[in-house]
C-alpha cells in the first residue's frame, strides 16, 4: 500500500499540495486509518507529504527551489555510486546494464505519440536502468540515499512529460552514452554524462513549473 500510494504521489494522479481524505483513501487503497496513517507518516518522513496541525495530510508542494536542492544532492549520491559501481562491478553487472538498457531503448526508440502510450512501462525501465548502473557500489546507505532522491526527481520528472515530444532522442542518446562509458569503465565520463543528463532534465522541468 505503501509503496502505491508514493507511485500515486510521484506520477501526479494526486498533484502538489492536494488534500489526502482519509474516508478517500481508505476505500482506495482497501486499507484501515491505522495502516494508511502509517503509510502517510513514512512519506511524510521521505518529503512527499507535509501534515498540519488540525488539517492532515496533503501531497508536498513543488518549487524550482527545492527542485534545485533535489537535484545537487541527487549527482552527489549519484555520481559516487557509479564510480564504486565501475570499480567493484562484474561480468554478471555489465550484461544486466545491456539487457536493461535494450529494454529501455524498445521504448525510446518509438514514435512519440506511442512512447506516451508506453509511459508507466517507461518509467518503471527508466528506473530501472539509472540502478542497474550503480547496482554494483557496495555502499548500501549511498545507494538508499541516492534512490530517495530519485523518487524526488522522478516527481518532478512527470512536469516535462507534458511538455510537446517531451525530451524525446536526446535522452535516448545520453542513456546509450552512459551504459558506453559505464562498460568501458571510464569513471570520469560516466560521472561527468550522468550530472549532465540530470541536470539538463531538471533545467527543462524549472522552466515549465
Amino acid at each position: 500500500m505503501l509503496t502505491r500510494l508514493r507511485t500515486d504521489i510521484i506520477s501526479s494522479i494526486f498533484e502538489p499540495e492536494t488534500r489526502l481524505k482519509f474516508a478517500d483513501m481508505t476505500k482506495r487503497y482497501d486499507v484501515g486509518i491505522g495502516t494508511l496513517r502509517e503509510a502517510l507518516s513514512q512519506l511524510s518522513s521521505e518529503g512527499f507529504v507535509t501534515v498540519e496541525a488540525g488539517k492532515g495530510f496533503k501531497v508536498s508542494p513543488v518549487s524550482a527551489e527545492e527542485l534545485l536542492e533535489i537535484t545537487d544532492h541527487f549527482i552527489t549520491f549519484e555520481k559516487r555510486a557509479v564510480r564504486e559501481a565501475i570499480t567493484h562491478g562484474d561480468e554478471d553487472w555489465e550484461a544486466n546494464i545491456v539487457a536493461v538498457h535494450h529494454r529501455l531503448s524498445l521504448i525510446e526508440a518509438l514514435p512519440w505519440e506511442r512512447r506516451m502510450e508506453r509511459h508507466s512501462e517507461w518509467v518503471e525501465r527508466h528506473r530501472d536502468f539509472h540502478e542497474a548502473i550503480v547496482a554494483a557500489c557496495p555502499g548500501r546507505w549511498l545507494f538508499r540515499l541516492r534512490s530517495i532522491m530519485f523518487d524526488q526527481l522522478d516527481r518532478y520528472r512527470f512536469v516535462t512529460k507534458r511538455a510537446p515530444k517531451g525530451l524525446g532522442g536526446r535522452k535516448f542518446e545520453e542513456h546509450r552514452e552512459i551504459m558506453a562509458a559505464a562498460l568501458a569503465r571510464d569513471a570520469d565520463l560516466a560521472a561527468d554524462l550522468i550530472e549532465q543528463h540530470i541536470r539538463d532534465t531538471s533545467e527543462r522541468a524549472i522552466k515549465l513549473l
